[in-house]
């Protein structure tokens, strides 16, 4: 009889054994689906956190090599007496002024201008200026005095009156090569700022600076185009 229940026990406990349920609990479930999202959602955060701190890397990045650029400039304009940079503004100052209602250099003005352009463009050849330097705008300036239109004619002219200086062949050890040349072609740009940046007085008003743009650190350089040294040999602003 011991053997016959003993038999019989094992047949039961066999078959519960089978019927216990195969699924999971609903809280189970549940249980499991939030650990799913907490590592879903951590393996987010920690992609955004790692995007952020690559964008700041490349921030900081790029404002320790233009930091650099423009020390460098710096110590090289310590040779030109009165010439300033005011961040990545290149001031003139008294050395290039022009007279009132005029956008000529003279000639002094002039040969400072082609001395000192080379030095600029030796720093634009080099591997900080090729990285992130994007272009170099050369603003002209004029006083209150005079119509707002006027103003900003002569600002324009003046701006293109250093391009001439810069770009027409020059007689003398100060003028500029043909590779010089051509790169101011393909690096600098013009802007008339008329009077809206004046200083103390109208003299120092009237005045060109050369602003020095940069690359943001996403930003792609464009390919600078191909322009080759024409052989004008007078400047537009000169013409009848």
């Amino acid at each position: 009889m011991s053997l016959v229940r003993s038999r019989s026990a094992v047949k039961r406990s066999n078959r519960e054994e089978g019927e216990k349920p195969f699924w999971i609990s609903f809280s189970d479930l549940m249980t499991a689906l939030m650990v799913l999202f907490l590592v879903a959602l951590t393996v987010a955060l920690l992609a955004i956190t790692h995007e952020i701190s690559e964008s700041e890397r490349q921030k900081d990045e790029q404002a320790a090599e233009i930091a650099a650029f423009l020390a460098r400039l710096q110590q090289r304009m310590q040779a030109f007496p009165g010439i300033k940079l005011r961040g990545n503004v290149i001031d003139f100052g008294d050395r290039a002024r022009f007279d009132s209602n005029s956008h000529r250099l003279n000639d002094s003005q002039e040969a400072l201008l082609r001395r000192f352009v080379p030095t600029v463009l030796e720093l634009a050849r080099d591997p900080l200026g090729e990285k992130w330097l994007k272009r170099v705008v050369v603003e002209g300036f004029a006083d209150a005095r005079g119509g707002y239109l006027h103003n900003l004619d002569l600002s324009l002219r003046r701006s293109e009156r250093v391009l001439c200086a810069l770009l027409l062949p020059a007689s003398g050890p100060e003028a500029l090569g043909d590779s010089d040349r051509k790169l101011v072609r393909e690096l600098f740009r013009v802007s008339g700022a008329s009077f809206n940046a004046l200083k103390s007085s109208a003299e120092e008003s009237r005045r060109i600076e050369l602003r020095l743009e940069f690359l943001e650190p996403d930003e792609s350089p464009s390919p600078r185009p191909e322009i080759g040294v024409d052989a004008d040999l007078r400047c537009p602003l000169d013409r009848p």
